[in-house]
């Protein structure tokens, strides 16, 4: 469904699911961003940029995250990564690991999100599984459907979706200009800074069972 035209003369109606007020995410971050920051960088509309982010047809701040840590991780070092010939695993190399922290947060109040996990959630924003698990060449798509999704529903603060990396468990984004009065707030206790050995190997504990760890030095 990459190339079709949305219907125009009905309205969308998209199914919404809340996160409790207290819910924990994870977000694997850049080191010297804030954990809780919102980006408030913007897509080029056609070129470079991630899956749904914000251009300047409709700008605002975002924040990735994940349910769980182990998505968190997977949304972020596993992109586009091959299974080694010797080792069998997917090897993320230290050096581009170790600019990233591993953070959980809590929501600040519940929070409503349009829900693309489901083929249900998905018709009802006129779209399949392509806007959630297409390649990079289709991004620039995808940040379109976002920004028409925003406009049909007013009163969401994210979307939700099956993390392609990590299914069946969930991926969502935050939006700051609707969640800015209700900000997650981050948890110092169980934080993973991957430029700390100690930490990395925390790390590939969680990554062990989608055969993917961080080449540490030593390795």
């Amino acid at each position: 469904m990459a190339r079709h035209v949305p219907p125009t003369g009905v309205p969308m109606e998209p199914i919404t699911v809340e996160l409790p007020a207290g819910t924990r995410l994870w977000r694997l971050h850049l080191a010297h961003y804030g954990a809780a920051a919102f980006n408030p960088k913007l897509a080029h509309e056609f070129f470079r940029g991630s899956r749904f982010d914000a251009t300047e047809k409709d700008p605002y701040s975002s924040l990735y995250a994940a349910l769980d840590p182990l998505t968190a991780l997977s949304e972020v070092l596993l992109r586009s990564m091959e299974f080694d010939d010797a080792t069998g695993h997917r090897l993320v190399p230290w050096a581009q690991a170790r600019r990233y922290r591993l953070t959980a947060l809590r929501t600040a109040g519940p929070l409503t999100l349009v829900d693309l996990s489901t083929a249900e959630g998905l018709a009802a924003v006129w779209q399949d599984s392509w806007l959630v698990d297409c390649e990079e060449g289709d991004y620039a798509k995808t940040r379109y459907w976002a920004r028409l999704i925003r406009q049909q529903c007013a009163g969401a603060a994210g979307l939700l979706w099956q993390s392609k990396r990590c299914r069946p468990r969930t991926a969502l984004q935050l939006f700051g200009d609707r969640c800015g009065a209700l900000p997650p707030t981050a948890e110092t206790e169980g934080a993973l800074s991957l430029d700390d050995p100690t930490d990395v190997r925390e790390v590939n504990a969680l990554l062990a069972p989608l055969r993917a760890r961080i080449s540490l030095p030593e390795d």
